[in-house]
């Protein structure tokens, strides 16, 4: 396992942010990190980078305890948290140099193309001596990914990785982060965009407050219903010749149990129903974090006895 933890919480006073958090991630995936703002999940990036020490539990990352060994496993590890940090009166082509040297960047190659390399995977290539305290947001989100990827790292633990960009830059980031992976690199990301981890990871786990809910694999979160939807302008038909395994009805659209959407479709032509679309149920993942985290959110609801302001 290139990360894993065993009973891992933390506590800040009465507040439990990440309670008795068991995770292995293997080499090799990109894991997606899901749950409500406010679920734990950046506590516990935190922990396994050793910037937070945990209350209780044990953390290893690369196959040593953490932070024990920081000094040995940070260097082959890259990190983007909380946003990117940077001397802001610099230029960003001057603060990776200054990352890289204080890093001890990979031998054999000179420091500047160590970073010209870095700043043209993330889109910074051309990028001017303006100072990062000029640049936008998009444009300090790239600088902090091409600091993580820097020293060409084993492991990359992101959080929000994508936060500030459009979504040509999104796209950009999901394939600079299929590339790495595809090349060796294991990928770490936590975020609340379902969408984002649905397109880019293999694996995920979900965090419910405090606690980490589900770890699979995204294809079997995925996996099949059971349920087959037909679309047809004779429900009625539908209802005739599988009475035995309809579910329910809704309009045009028939939710018939069953797993071979060519078999259901050619038993309803033979019968001569109609059938205008026919698709065999998945479970989004979306589905899934809302079913595991249950009423789980950011939102703050006015107490019912509260009155008027």
């Amino acid at each position: 396992m290139i990360l894993a933890t065993r009973d891992l919480t933390k506590r800040f006073g009465r507040v439990v942010a990440v309670s008795g958090v068991s995770l292995e991630v293997p080499r090799g995936v990109r894991f997606g990190l899901l749950g409500p703002n406010g679920s734990g999940k950046t506590t516990l990036v935190r922990m396994l980078l050793g910037l937070v020490h945990a209350t209780s539990g044990h953390i290893e990352v690369l196959g040593e305890p953490m932070p024990k060994r920081a000094a040995t496993v940070l260097p082959r590890v890259g990190a983007l948290v909380e946003g990117p940090a940077a001397w802001g009166h610099l230029s960003g082509r001057a603060n990776l140099r200054l990352l890289d040297a204080a890093g001890r960047g990979r031998a054999g190659r000179r420091r500047a193309d160590r970073v010209d390399e870095a700043l043209d995977r993330v889109g910074l290539g051309g990028v001017d001596r303006r100072p990062v305290r000029a640049y936008s947001l998009g444009m300090r989100q790239r600088l902090g990914i091409a600091a993580a990827i820097l020293r060409e790292p084993e492991l990359l633990l992101l959080d929000e990785p994508t936060n500030g960009l459009d979504p040509r830059g999104i796209q950009e980031m999901r394939a600079l982060l299929t590339d790495l992976n595809a090349a060796g690199t294991t990928v770490v990301l936590s975020s609340h965009l379902l969408t984002e981890v649905e397109a880019l990871c293999t694996d995920v786990g979900v965090m419910d407050r405090g606690r980490l809910a589900l770890t699979s694999s995204l294809d079997a979160l995925r996996a099949p219903t059971g349920r087959i939807l037909v679309r047809t302008p004779d429900p009625a038909g539908v209802v005739g010749v599988l009475d035995g395994q309809v579910l329910g009805r809704a309009g045009e659209l028939v939710t018939v149990r069953g797993t071979d959407p060519v078999a259901v479709n050619a038993q309803l032509v033979a019968r001569g129903v109609p059938v205008s679309g026919l698709v065999l149920e998945q479970r989004s993942l979306e589905q899934v974090v809302l079913e595991i985290t249950g009423a789980g959110s950011d939102r703050v609801d006015r107490a019912r006895s509260e009155g008027p302001r």
